[in-house]
């Protein structure tokens, strides 16, 4: 349809026929979902067209889909059917893997973001302490008091910061191996001092 002036109607108008308020309207424009005409005063002017795809979206939204799952929808045509209007298979794909891209691209982000969340929580919980040290030092307590808290504090974290191994000795043994081994020397011993003396 041409959009004649006669055609056209004014954003006041066009609500009032389909029942929103203006605002409405400018929403879903500024949103993309619809290109009105301007007359040379830039107003906007809408044609019957307009009014069709805006109706559109209107019973999409009244049905719970998202503006962006409405904005996919509206890149594809409809089919005529026996009683209505339906999309084909093909654009019911184009339109799934349309959302199923946005949904992973999100899913990536959503990593990524949880992944920096990690990172800062593990940064904040290292800065914690730095920073009760200093209000405290600033508060007027004692430096060689906080400072042996903190040695204090370190030495009890250590265990817990490993990997779960047991301590190991300078020789690189467990306490548990090096006492094993400690019992089968010491039995050795007792059994070479029996030897010598029968």
């Amino acid at each position: 349809m041409s959009k004649d002036s006669a055609a056209l109607l004014t954003v006041r108008d066009a609500a009032e026929r389909l029942g929103v308020t203006p605002r409405t309207l400018k929403y879903y424009e500024e949103r993309g979902l619809v290109s009105p005409t301007r007359s040379e005063g830039r107003y906007r002017l809408y044609d019957e067209e307009d009014l069709k795809r805006f109706a559109r979206i209107l019973r999409l939204r009244s049905l719970g889909f998202s503006l962006h799952g409405i904005t996919e929808m509206l890149k594809r045509p409809l089919e005529t059917v026996e009683g209505g209007h339906r999309f084909s298979t093909e654009s019911l794909q184009q339109i799934r893997d349309a959302i199923a891209q946005q949904v992973d691209a999100l899913d990536a982000r959503i990593e990524t973001m949880r992944r920096e969340l990690r990172e800062a929580q593990k940064l904040r919980a290292e800065l914690s302490p730095d920073l009760d040290y200093l209000e405290r030092r600033l508060a007027g307590e004692n430096a060689d008091t906080l400072l042996a808290q903190r040695r204090n504090a370190q030495a009890k974290a250590a265990p817990t910061a490993t990997t779960g191994t047991p301590p190991t000795t300078p020789t690189g043994t467990t306490p548990a191996k090096r006492s094993g081994k400690s019992r089968a020397a010491a039995t050795a011993m007792a059994k070479a001092s029996t030897d010598k003396s029968s």
